[in-house]
């Protein structure tokens, strides 16, 4: 049986929750407030109940130095490739998926990759890695995209092996106020977060 006290605590937890009417704004410039963020949430329709987040798409310069990248630095596996030469491009499907479990046939290959979680869909224009131009990685003016984050066991020991492999970092794992994430940039400059659950939270 509960105590009057937690009574009483559970039930304006309660009033909290229900009251979407009172939204409680901060002056601007100074952020939103958790209860108007949860005020702006809307209850998702039926008909989004199967959609998933499925991709992230990025261009790169150059497949040759891109996919080692992916797969031997951060331990992807090509999923799929697809090209198509009329309009000379290729896209490249990289994700955490057991290699085994890849389908031999190759449309049904397709249909799975396009099914899997939280893939990356890298996307080569044929030619560009000839020229001197490169792609905006939305953290330099004006900012957009910032960065992809990739969760691991040991921060400390991925970015030791990153070190010795010799990628380039924006942030080491002891740098800065956030202690113990790092980001690292992949050959065409996109930031990647190496981070660990129990770090953030």
């Amino acid at each position: 049986m509960l105590s009057f006290r937690s009574f009483i605590f559970n039930y304006l937890r309660n009033i909290q929750r229900k009251s979407t009417c009172i939204v409680h704004r901060t002056m601007a410039g100074e952020g939103i407030s958790p209860q108007e963020v949860e005020s702006l949430c809307q209850t998702p329709h039926p008909s989004t109940k199967d959609f998933m987040f499925q991709q992230t798409m990025y261009r790169i310069k150059d497949p040759r130095k891109s996919i080692p990248f992916y797969t031997g630095v951060l331990g992807m596996t090509l999923l799929k490739q697809l090209h198509f030469p009329e309009m000379k491009f290729s896209l490249f499907f990289m994700g955490y998926e057991n290699p085994s479990d890849i389908p031999h046939d190759e449309k049904t290959r397709t249909a799975w990759a396009m099914t899997r979680k939280a893939t990356l869909e890298l996307t080569y224009n044929w030619g560009t890695e000839s020229d001197d131009s490169s792609y905006h990685n939305g953290n330099s003016d004006p900012r957009g995209f910032g960065h992809i984050g990739i969760l691991v066991p040991d921060v400390d020991e991925a970015c030791a092996r990153f070190e010795q492999q010799g990628v380039k970092f924006i942030k080491r794992p002891q740098d800065g106020k956030m202690k113990g994430l790092a980001f690292i940039q992949d050959p065409d400059g996109y930031w990647i977060e190496i981070f660990k659950a129990d770090v953030v939270c």
